[in-house]
């Protein structure tokens, strides 16, 4: 999420109300997690597993619950409760409204697309030119959509992430203040879910079409051309190149990359990276001709073992 203005490090902590170790002038102009930060924002980290991952990114500053020695050319912010903190800054910068009229006076819908009866739309939403927003779709604040886009019946685009910390008390949702872009071109089913950013921005790319009961989780980018068929399942942070195929009930796991032109078979389970251009099937995903030798042997295995109980 960028700040309305370049903020200083001391700026911060002083919002903050936490100690900060580095150049009280260090410059931020954004907050991330980890997994799209960029130069100038602030990520957290609050278990020592990560430590050095987010030490070493390319954040700028780091919300870190541990005194540690300050990396060359970054900042600190030191905090109790690193997750507490971030989502202070996501209430402060971003926080959640809520309208109380179906279409918000702050939302621009382009010329030429049709709107349904029993829309919501939410707050600094932006439709493009010759949409087609079906009855009982829902798109929450900050999403962008592009032209020619068409969403079918009781979509909801812009839900929070699924995203808790677990405390003695119960589970702490980590807020979102991000968004969602639908590019050009973009056709979405009936009864799908996609969730805004944490911080940054899920994405659907150009001419993505998606079928019914698709789920699509925060912060995911989804290439250019990619076709998803019904009761998909994609976790956060997921990064799908151009033209990939996911065939019904497809999951996949938080964090991955799935190179472009790669298609995965009905059912499939994607629990690591994979690699672009090639067909996967199975739970775990691997290589179909593989996977289809796996359980061409599995069918076999009863008559070998007989065989050489007789033996």
């Amino acid at each position: 999420m960028k700040l309305p203005r370049p903020y200083t490090l001391s700026e911060i902590a002083n919002l903050l109300q936490c100690e900060y170790k580095g150049d009280k002038d260090q410059i931020v102009t954004g907050f991330n997690e980890i997994h799209r930060v960029e130069p100038g924002d602030i990520v957290f980290v609050d278990h020592p597993k990560y430590y050095d991952r987010a030490l070493r990114s390319s954040a700028t500053v780091i919300l870190i619950n541990k005194k540690v020695e300050v990396p060359k050319g970054k900042g600190l912010l030191i905090s109790d409760d690193p997750f507490r903190d971030f989502n202070k800054l996501t209430r402060f910068f971003n926080p959640t409204t809520y309208n109380s009229v179906p279409i918000s006076d702050k939302a621009s819908v382009g010329e030429g697309t049709i709107v349904e009866p029993y829309v919501t739309i939410g707050e600094r939403v932006i439709i493009g030119k010759n949409c087609i927003i079906h009855s009982g779709v829902r798109i929450l604040n900050d999403t962008t959509i592009g032209d020619n886009v068409i969403i079918q019946p009781n979509t909801v685009i812009g839900s929070h992430a699924f995203y808790y910390k677990k405390r003695p008390e119960g589970y702490d949702r980590l807020l979102s203040g991000g968004g969602v872009l639908i590019e050009d071109n973009v056709e979405i089913g009936a009864g799908c879910t996609i969730d805004r950013g944490v911080t940054a921005t899920t994405l659907i790319g150009r001419g993505t079409k998606i079928d019914n009961q698709v789920q699509i989780g925060h912060d995911t980018i989804i290439g250019k051309n990619c076709l998803i068929a019904s009761h998909v399942g994609i976790a956060g942070c997921v990064d799908i190149g151009d033209e990939v195929i996911l065939w019904g009930q497809v999951g996949v796991a938080s964090g991955l990359k799935i190179g472009s032109k790669a298609v995965l078979l009905g059912q499939s389970g994607v629990t690591k990276d994979l690699e672009g251009g090639k067909t996967y099937f199975g739970s775990p995903a691997e290589d179909a001709r593989k996977k289809y030798r796996e359980l061409a042997s599995i069918r076999v295995l009863p008559e070998i073992i007989e065989r050489l109980e007789m033996d």
